[in-house]
């Protein structure tokens, strides 16, 4: 990104643009100039339109995505699409010599007839039977004008946003890189303009939603603007909710409780997802996932959206509710519905029986907590992604994070797909109070023992396997056994004291296999990647005439840090206010903490002796100098 500031704008070069009604521009707007991708945008410094430079990666995992979505949507009416930068890297890996490029166009050309030509898309043009993209909250147009710039087979994009601003901007921006063509500016509100356009000859291919916060408003409208077979792309940033800090808010937003887990990362996803298909089981849609990714401080889902009443009633058996442990944090699943073979091939659905837990849990004897219910089929459809992977990969110039795309897709084609949720190697230590073991070596246990095992992209310490709970609690107390605990610091009652009080069954090997080091990690491949920046993550809302920006967003970023902490000034203040006043215990002989006691424990003076005495004591009626109805000291009763 390289950002210059400019001028105050020229209202003759804005064409199309419309000022915001009732807002009045500053008489002069600083303005920055942001190159992302194949784009070049201008958005003004105040915060007046939302710009994250924090999501490129979103963006171009999204352009990626899309564009095999072209590949494959074009190529079913006999369209090739050209991806720049894409044929010239195939001739190098290739590397035909000159002569025999030649016979294969010769070749080529000779199984054509006249006039049969194969049909191309390109960047930058219009493809009359190219895809029709709705990106529902555009603010700037950055998406959209990088999806006319860098994505062929498209049709039309409509990049809409409600705020009047954020429309002017776009209009500006749209002229400066020259999609006027293909990128049309809307304002509008977009459950209104999803709703517009329910028709099946009206609707979109691909809708992209990328809100301030939670989509769920916007989830309704969208499964039913999409067409057939078409692409969502949904973005939540409202992780707090999806993680478990406020279940009640989350099952209001998504129809699903949160738990707060190590898992939760994976489990904002299988909520996300579940909303999605619940909302479309309304109008006899559902969902299949092609790629659903978790990174920074977000969630992304790719997801097709097909019509059929005899799959909607697969939908409750791909869903499931969580049983987790609040001790030892095992968890297990079970299902909503029951989906079994009948006679003649069909198929008959039934409500699941449960539960799979007893009411306490079998390891520690804690209670279990309720979650869901959340997607439980796979996230990812693997050929998908290995499309993606490899178009990314033949093409390392084409996105300034595609190393990391590189790195996430590896891990994500590594994954077990039916195995929802998993665990983290330093909650099965810290549960046990243990040391920890190195992460090959559980996976090579896991490996001796006959399951499969891999990571998650959602969490570098991630163990996602397909054994029990029972197994890899047997195999960290052979750990522990390496490693041993002190028994006698451990309370009877808690989840470490009661699994290791348990002899294991499974005697673990915790020899270092060669297949329990994944691919992507013996290739070093950027596949966690850390904050390179301070202040990475969210961005404040943009507001009118850009309030809350710059400065004052750092300011304001700092005040409210620790809030709910005293501060060092105040808590020494406060100490030495709770010394002037006695201790009672002392007074009465009972108090065992000395010097460190916050009262005073000075022999007391007549003076004190009467602050001390309580106003309603009858020896002493009169001689409270705070006079009646004086609040008393912290020290009194």
């Amino acid at each position: 990104m390289e950002g210059q500031p400019q001028g105050p704008p020229n209202p003759a070069a804005m064409e199309n643009g419309t000022e915001p009604c009732g807002e009045e521009r500053p008489p002069e707007v600083q303005e920055t100039t942001v190159t992302e991708g194949a784009a070049k945008i201008v958005f003004p410094s105040a915060n007046e339109v939302f710009y994250n430079p924090v999501q490129e990666f979103n963006r171009d995992l999204t352009c990626a995505v899309i564009t095999e979505f072209a590949r494959i949507q074009l190529g079913a009416k006999g369209i090739q699409i050209k991806v720049p930068g894409e044929k010239d890297l195939q001739k190098v890996v290739v590397d035909l010599s000159e002569q025999e490029e030649d016979k294969a166009e010769v070749k080529e050309g000779a199984n054509l007839a006249p006039g049969d030509q194969p049909r191309t898309a390109a960047v930058r043009d219009i493809c009359e039977e190219g895809l029709r993209v709705l990106e529902g909250l555009a603010a700037s147009g950055l998406r959209s004008i990088r999806f006319a710039l860098e994505v062929p087979g498209l049709r039309s994009v409509v990049a809409n946003d409600a705020s009047a601003r954020a429309v002017d901007l776009m209009h500006r921006n749209v002229q400066l890189n020259d999609v006027a063509h293909l990128v049309q500016p809307s304002q509008a509100d977009a459950r209104m303009l999803m709703y517009q356009h329910q028709k099946a000859s009206e609707r979109f291919d691909v809708i992209d939603l990328d809100p301030y916060g939670s989509p769920a408003p916007f989830l309704d409208a969208a499964v039913q603007a999409v067409s057939e077979g078409g692409l969502l792309c949904v973005t939540c940033t409202d992780m707090a909710v999806l993680a478990g800090n406020s279940g009640e808010t989350c099952y209001s937003k998504y129809g699903a409780m949160a738990l707060k887990s190590r898992a939760c990362h994976e489990m904002a996803l299988r909520i996300v997802l579940h909303s999605l298909d619940l909302h479309a089981n309304c109008y006899q849609r559902f969902v299949v996932p092609l790629l659903s990714i978790s990174a920074d401080f977000y969630v992304r889902i790719f997801v097709r959206v097909f019509t059929g009443q005899a799959k909607v009633k697969a939908s409750a058996s791909k869903q499931a509710l969580v049983f987790q442990c609040v001790g030892c944090g095992a968890f297990h699943l079970q299902r909503l519905g029951k989906a079994s073979g009948a006679s003649g091939g069909r198929v008959k659905f039934s409500a699941a029986c449960g539960p799979p837990v007893a009411p306490e849990c079998e390891h520690c004897g804690q209670r279990h907590q309720l979650g869901g219910p959340m997607w439980a089929e796979p996230l990812h459809d693997l050929d998908f992604v290995g499309r993606v992977l490899e178009a990314v990969s033949a093409n390392p110039g084409r996105f300034h994070t595609a190393e990391r795309i590189r790195g996430v897709l590896s891990v994500v084609a590594e994954e077990l797909l039916d195995v929802p949720l998993y665990y983290t190697l330093d909650q099965l230590s810290s549960t046990i109070r243990c040391s920890t073991p190195r992460l090959l070596q559980l996976r090579s246990a896991l490996l001796h023992a006959g399951f499969r095992v891999s990571l998650s992209h959602a969490c570098k310490n991630a163990v996602k396997t397909d054994a029990p709970s029972s197994v890899l609690w047997d195999i960290m107390r052979c750990w522990e056994k390496e490693c041993p605990v002190k028994r006698e610091r451990l309370s009877e009652t808690s989840p470490a004291f009661r699994i290791l009080s348990v002899e294991p069954r499974l005697q673990a090997n915790f020899t270092i296999r060669d297949d329990a080091n994944p691919s992507s990690r013996q290739r070093g491949l950027k596949r966690f990647q850390a904050n390179p920046e301070a202040n990475w993550g969210p961005r404040p809302r943009a507001r009118p005439r850009g309030k809350a920006a710059g400065e004052a967003v750092e300011e304001r970023r700092k005040l409210l840090q620790n809030k709910r902490k005293e501060p060092e000034e105040d808590l020494a203040q406060r100490a030495a206010q709770l010394k002037t006043f006695p201790c009672k215990r002392f007074k009465e002989g009972t108090c065992q903490r000395g010097e460190q006691c916050c009262y005073s424990h000075s022999p007391l003076t007549p003076k004190a002796t009467a602050e001390a005495t309580p106003t309603d004591c009858p020896e002493a009626p009169d001689q409270n100098p705070l006079g009646p109805g004086a609040a008393a000291g912290p020290g009194e009763d």
